[in-house]
């Protein structure tokens, strides 16, 4: 499988170790920087070109899925996310890592490379690698409605906005007070 990676500063030595592990593993890994040290550096170019890659290989029919980290994987999960066909997941356990493959279909693992050890963090990432998407109706139908949304702002219908039920968070009047719990 091809295996997109990314990072910033805070993962450079965590990206080296990776690609290592990864190679070994059988996989071709692709690098999207950085290249050097760097304590200013920023990581949504290196995390976006990561995930636009993966979107392009399996839009190509080729097998892939991307990994970002830097320090808490937040930014990075979210800049990754702002490419469309991306579903960025971020990862702090095996079975978090797991259920993002089985439910989520995520083709993108976030990792805070700060927050774990090294064989943690690996066994996070190569949990998601192994696990299928399960292909369940309920997820596919998920997945879809986040497509739809994505390509042209679909969502499904509101159920507060039935026909004749006053809908309380659009009323003007004082009735509805938010704080009252």
């Amino acid at each position: 499988m091809r295996i997109h990676i990314a990072t910033d500063h805070a993962g450079l030595e965590f990206s080296t170790q990776l690609q290592h592990h990864l190679a070994a593993a059988g996989h071709e890994v692709v690098d999207h920087g950085p290249i050097e040290y760097d304590p200013l550096d920023d990581y949504p170019a290196f995390c976006i070109r990561a995930a636009q890659a993966v979107v392009r290989d399996q839009e190509s029919g080729i097998e892939t899925l991307g990994v970002v980290f830097g320090g808490s994987g937040n930014g990075e999960q979210i800049a990754a996310n702002k490419v469309a066909g991306v579903r960025a997941a971020l990862a702090w356990s095996i079975a978090t890592a797991e259920l993002a493959r089985e439910h989520n279909d995520a083709n993108v693992i976030a990792i805070g490379a700060r927050q774990h050890t090294f064989d943690e963090a690996v066994s996070f990432i190569d949990t998601f690698i192994a696990t299928p998407f399960s292909g369940e109706e309920r997820h596919a139908r998920r997945i879809a409605q986040l497509a739809a949304y994505e390509a042209d702002g679909a969502l499904e219908p509101d159920p507060r906005a039935t026909p004749g039920l006053p809908d309380v968070l659009a009323a003007d009047d004082s009735s509805f007070d938010p704080e009252a719990g």
